[in-house]
């Protein structure tokens, strides 16, 4: 059997018309040729079936008591736009047929109907609403794709991310996503839900590390009412409120160790068991998991179960640190920009060149979290429609707090230089500061330093040797 064969196979066709001997005719036509078949006498019968199912063509008679083809066509579109209609007609007029395509009819085929033509014209308005299908697939596809990028930003790196969440959105493969606090790991792990055959269903974020031990099965199972003290009335779980959705269980490293092993078995049996409850539930859970720190130092200390970490890391997807994606750091700094001039209703100049040579050099320990933040800042204590400058981030007072020293910065000599001049040199002496900082961390390690700068070893180097850097090892 071809594959269009196959096809027609699980094709139905509604057959509209008030005569009972053409419907019977037209019926083994089609039912000859692998479709089914289900019939109507007239237009309110065909609108009253389509309340109950929704076929993939209909065959609609122009001339029936009451109501005409055209306005039965123009009432089915309205329910179903994408529906394909063919009107059967002994009336061939060229006014009926514009009047036919005006309300989105596909077709129409003539009394005496030629069965060659019919099943030819009824095939070519399949292919065509499968094309129409195929193209709203692709561009829905598009729009997600579209809609990561406008958050997360479009280099090579978040590229492949998003190729690798394509591959596996759809499938039922449990994913590890890996990566650093402030990354994106839950954005991705929406992704790949909003991507996935359960869409529809619900998403639900587990912090695993803000669950108190004492809590995380009650939590994670859901209890019965009297299953312990406090249990005033049955609570469902995480797990089964995800019930033919994602569950994501964020910094899954953080579980109790005798919980791993229940994970385990609910991902194994695909059944919950409340606490308290004689019976068991069935669930069809997609698990999305995430973790922030590599699960297999735990796993050697026997803090994480190797059997669980396999089950979870059927695919795995590694989320970039932002140091390592550097060529994002303007469209996101834009990006946070102006979603906090909304807010607060402040319109700033852009950001400074200065300003995006200073977000370029900082590593960012912080990561995507840590960018919006300094951001918000920013645009917070700049003045009303002023360009942001180096002069206006306040970085993480872990790592540096920079503000005092850029304003300290700026010796009265400079004061007649141009703008350009100042903002260049309070750009070098932070950029010194950051350099140097870095060196103190890794106790004088340039190719730790270098990595964690997102620069590469001789441009550090040669970094060193213009600010006169005094490295001990």
């Amino acid at each position: 059997m071809s594959l269009e064969d196959q096809t027609s196979l699980q094709k139905n066709i509604l057959v509209v018309d008030d005569d009972q001997d053409f419907r019977w005719a037209v019926g083994n036509i089609l039912q000859a040729d692998g479709y089914t078949v289900t019939q109507a006498q007239d237009g309110e019968e065909a609108l009253k079936l389509l309340e109950q199912y929704v076929p993939d063509l209909i065959l609609l008679d122009y001339r029936m008591p009451g109501r005409d083809g055209i306005s039965i066509s123009a009432d089915i579109k309205k329910i179903i736009p994408a529906l394909s209609i063919i009107i059967i007609t002994a009336y061939a007029e060229i006014r009926f047929a514009v009047d036919a395509m005006r309300v989105g009819v596909y077709d129409y085929v003539t009394k005496p109907v030629d069965n060659n033509d019919l099943l030819f014209t009824i095939k070519r308005a399949l292919e065509k609403q499968e094309l129409v299908y195929e193209v709203e697939r692709l561009k829905n596809a598009l729009n997600e794709q579209s809609s990561l990028c406008k958050l997360m930003g479009s280099s090579k790196r978040i590229r492949e991310l998003f190729n690798l969440v394509e591959k596996v959105a759809p499938t039922s493969f449990t994913v590890l996503i890996e990566g650093e606090s402030g990354t994106g790991k839950e954005l991705v792990a929406r992704s790949i839900h909003e991507l996935s055959g359960v869409k529809d269903g619900p998403f639900i974020a587990v912090d695993c590390g803000a669950i108190p031990d004492s809590l995380i099965e009650s939590e994670l199972f859901g209890y019965m009412k009297g299953a312990f003290t406090g249990a005033y009335t049955d609570k469902p779980g995480q797990f089964e409120l995800a019930d033919k959705g994602t569950l994501f269980l964020d910094e899954i490293g953080n579980l109790p160790y005798q919980a791993q092993q229940k994970i385990l078995r609910v991902m194994q049996e695909r059944c919950i068991q409340r606490l308290g409850a004689k019976e068991a539930k069935s669930i069809q859970v997609r698990v999305v998991a995430a973790t922030n720190q590599p699960l297999e130092k735990d796993i050697e200390s026997g803090k994480f179960r190797s059997d669980l970490y396999f089950r979870l890391k059927e695919f795995a997807i590694k989320v970039p640190a932002l140091r390592e994606r550097k060529e994002d750091i303007p469209y996101l700094a834009y990006r946070f920009m102006n979603e906090v001039q909304q807010e607060l209703k402040k319109k700033c100049q852009g950001i400074s060149k200065a300003a995006l040579q200073l977000l370029a050099s900082y590593p960012w320990p912080g990561n995507v979290r840590e960018l919006r933040n300094v951001i918000r800042q920013a645009v917070l204590i700049s003045e009303e429609n002023v360009s942001i400058e180096p002069i206006h981030f306040v970085f993480g007072s872990n790592i540096i707090h920079y503000t005092s020293e850029i304003k300290a910065s700026i010796p009265d000599n400079d004061m007649g230089k141009t703008l350009s001049d100042i903002v260049k040199s309070i750009s070098q002496t932070v950029e010194k500061k950051i350099i140097t900082q870095m060196l103190t961390e890794t106790k004088g390690n340039k190719s730790e330093a270098a990595r964690r700068l997102g620069i590469d070893y001789k441009t550090l180097l040669r970094k060193i040797k213009i600010y006169q850097l005094k490295i001990e090892e």
